[in-house]
């Protein structure tokens, strides 16, 4: 009889744990089984390992094989357990020293052939293994760029099973094996963002994008066709500043973990996501039969959610929005498992303001009748857009503005330009909530706003008092309105926002009259 033990890695969310795999040989009729939570893919993996085994030209002894993977209570998925479940089995059996085996993690999906296959999550794994202690782990030479993003750790990115063994010192002779290529991989040679000096005119919708860049805030845009609404709102990430390191390797683990590759480096740019309308409630949060993949809000975490034509978005999709949006995480259960996910996004909204888009104009008349206008921006429910800060009316381009661009008239400001106000606003903002929790303005807890030290004097406040008074806004949204006014505030270099800061505020939160 012979034991040995390795280590793999069982993500849940972008958490990894790590896990400890046992195998066991002892004497009986030819079996392999394994035991401790494993998923469907995971169970597979005996069939995998075994053909793998034989066609590296290591079989595994023809006697009964036990293979533990524990915590036994901690639920397994995946098939990223393959190089350590076979590693194991080898050692069992005396083929690689056990030692250097249970020293090590090992991550990676095995071919029949015997040549280790990408698998999704290698950072966020390797990120746990250093946490947990551990110094060296193996990965397929098609995760070693990711793996590698992981400081003080020794990665070795390996073409097959094989070739793992030779690693941890086992007397066999080299064979060449030509690599498994993961999927193309455009980390880090991303497009730059399209630019705001594209945009002509609609200076107050450019304005009101410019004041949720630098809070944080949410924005709701509604228009007719052709305004303009998705031209501003994929300028947005271009007013964003770089993310912070901590942000980057959160950004880079949910986009390792959805299995978009990340070997270009780390993600120093906001993220854009953009679903279809068509979109479902698990493609938005996050779901899946077996292993739960993060969604839309989770790939847009430290960036932007841009949800075009969201009145024909469902409404209970819409609505999946709201938990979110004040948390700043999702909770995804199945019945294979739970995992929590971060969900801190910057969302924008887009819509036509009726079925036909044509109310408002003044060029084209509207077919729709007012009960159907109404049901029609209905599908933003209340709750949804009391959570949305700046909300705006954007206006058809006319004539004037066309030829003011074609004529070589001033450009608008450049996102460069506009960045640098961005910045300078953010920076004012973690100044002054430096001794807080809190960086920026959009974040502010209510009741430090409206009771703490830097609450505002009833001058300032008696426009927003008396809207609160007469329903026109609700408690969430007072305090919203006091954070775009902070924000407001920075942007100009106001030390505390005035009356009129306010007042824009409350305007850029009704300016659509949702």
């Amino acid at each position: 009889m012979a034991l040995a033990r390795t280590f793999a890695v069982a993500l849940t969310g972008v958490r990894g744990d790590v896990v400890e795999v046992e195998a066991d040989i002892a004497a009986g009729l030819p079996a392999f089984v394994l035991i401790g939570l494993p998923d469907a893919a995971l169970g597979e993996s005996r069939k995998r390992v075994t053909a793998a085994a034989v066609n590296a030209g290591l079989p595994i002894a023809q006697r009964k094989l036990t293979v533990n993977l524990s915590p036994a209570s901690l639920r397994k998925q995946g098939s990223a357990f393959d190089l350590a479940i076979a590693i194991a089995a080898l050692a069992a059996s005396g083929d690689v020293p056990a030692a250097s085996v249970a020293r090590a993690v090992h991550l990676g999906e095995l071919g029949l052939d015997g040549r280790l296959r990408p698998v999704p999550g290698v950072l966020p794994a390797v990120l746990a293994a250093r946490s947990a202690g551990f110094r060296r782990v193996f990965v397929p030479t098609a995760n070693a760029g990711e793996a590698e993003l992981v400081d003080d750790i020794e990665i070795l990115a390996l073409p097959s099973l094989r070739a793992a063994a030779i690693a941890h010192g086992a007397a066999l002779d080299p064979v060449e094996v030509e690599p498994v290529v993961g999927e193309a991989d455009e980390a880090g040679e991303t497009p730059a963002d399209p630019d705001l000096s594209d945009v002509a005119g609609n200076e107050e919708a450019v304005d009101a994008l410019v004041a949720a860049a630098a809070g944080g805030h949410h924005l709701a845009m509604v228009g007719p066709p052709g305004a303009g609404k998705t031209m501003l709102a994929r300028r947005l990430p271009s007013l964003l500043p770089d993310l912070s390191a901590e942000q980057a390797l959160e950004t880079t683990s949910i986009r390792s973990l959805a299995g978009l590759g990340v070997s270009g480096g780390l993600l120093r740019r906001p993220p854009f996501e953009a679903p279809h309308h068509t979109a479902s409630a698990a493609a938005l949060v996050g779901g899946g039969s077996g292993r739960i993949v993060p969604g839309a809000i989770v790939r847009a975490t430290n960036g932007v959610l841009f949800l075009d034509e969201a009145a024909e978005f469902p409404p209970s999709v819409l609505d999946a929005l709201r938990q979110p949006l004040e948390s700043g995480t999702i909770s995804i259960h199945r019945a294979s498992g739970a995992a929590t996910f971060p969900a801190r996004f910057q969302l924008v909204l887009a819509s036509n303001p009726c079925p036909c888009g044509r109310y408002g104009s003044a060029d084209e008349e509207c077919t729709c009748s007012p009960i159907a206008r109404r049901r029609y921006l209905a599908r933003m429910s209340g709750p949804l857009m009391d959570r949305v800060d700046v909300r705006i009316a954007v206006r058809r381009l006319g004539l004037g503005a066309l030829r003011a661009g074609r004529d070589g008239g001033p450009p608008g400001p450049s996102s460069a330009v506009v960045r640098e106000r961005v910045l300078v606003a953010r920076a004012a903002a973690a100044e002054r909530l430096n001794a807080t929790p809190w960086r920026r303005n959009v974040d502010v807890d209510g009741t430090w706003l409206r009771a703490g030290p830097r609450r505002l004097g009833p001058a300032s406040l008696a426009t927003l008092d008396r809207a609160l008074e007469r329903g026109g806004i609700t408690m969430r949204g007072y305090d919203r309105t006091l954070r775009v006014a902070w924000t407001l505030a920075d942007l100009d270099g106001a030390q505390t926002p005035t009356a009129d800061h306010v007042g824009r505020a409350l305007f850029l939160r009704r300016g659509m009259g949702l």
